[in-house]
C-alpha cells in the first residue's frame, strides 16, 4: 500500500482529525496535513514493513505537530495534548482494533451480543441485561465469558506487549494472514 494516492484516500481524514485535535487553527491544520503528505511522499521509500504503515503515518504526523509547536514557541514545553497518546501505544491499539470486529463475530451468539453491546456500544451490564432480556447476573456472566473467549482469539493471533500499567504498546502477529482476524495484522 505504498501508493501515495491510496494512502491519501484511506488516511487523509483520519490524519486531519488527529491534527485538528491538537491544533486549533483550521488553516494551520490544513497546512500541517499538506506538509505531512509531502513528507510521506518523500520518505515512503524508508518504510521497511508495509504492515506497519499506519504506525509510520501517525509517527510522521505526530512529528509534524511537535515541530509546529516547537517553531511557534521554541523555548516552551510542547503542550501535553500534542504528544499524547504515545505512538506505539496509540497505533498498536488502533491496528489491533481493526482485528477485533472479525474476532467478535466468531464468538458464540450469546457472548457476541453481550460483547457488542457492552464493549462496542458502551452499554452498562444492566442495560445489556435489559436489552437481551436476561438477568443482570446472566449478562455479567456472558460479558465475562465473552471477554475471556475474545482474549483467547486475540492471543492465538498475536503476541501482545504491555507496558507497566497494562496498556498495549505493541504486538506481533503469530501467523501472517491470521484466519481469526482475516487480514495481515
Amino acid at each position: 500500500m505504498t501508493d501515495i494516492e491510496t494512502i491519501w484516500k484511506e488516511y487523509h481524514a483520519k490524519l486531519h482529525g488527529f491534527i485538528a485535535r491538537r491544533v486549533t487553527d483550521p488553516s494551520t491544520v490544513d497546512d500541517l496535513l499538506q506538509e505531512v503528505f509531502v513528507k510521506i511522499h518523500q520518505r515512503i521509500g524508508t518504510l521497511e514493513d508495509d504492515a506497519r504503515i499506519q504506525s509510520w503515518l501517525y509517527q510522521v504526523t505526530r512529528n509534524a505537530v511537535i515541530d509546529y509547536f516547537r517553531s511557534q514557541r521554541p523555548n516552551e514545553d510542547i503542550p501535553e495534548e500534542a504528544s499524547i497518546p504515545e505512538t506505539s501505544q496509540n497505533t498498536a491499539l488502533m491496528e489491533l482494533a481493526e482485528c477485533i470486529r472479525p474476532m467478535v463475530e466468531r464468538l458464540p451468539q450469546g457472548h457476541r451480543e453481550a460483547i457488542e453491546l457492552s464493549e462496542l456500544e458502551g452499554l452498562t451490564q444492566k442495560e445489556v441485561s435489559e436489552r437481551l432480556g436476561i438477568s443482570l447476573s446472566g449478562a455479567k456472566s456472558r460479558v465475562q465469558r465473552g471477554r475471556a473467549k475474545l482474549k483467547e482469539l486475540i492471543m492465538d493471533c498475536c503476541h501482545i506487549e504491555f507496558d507497566h500499567r497494562g496498556s498495549v504498546i505493541g504486538y506481533d502477529p503469530k501467523n501472517k494472514g491470521c484466519a481469526t482476524c482475516q487480514k495481515n495484522c
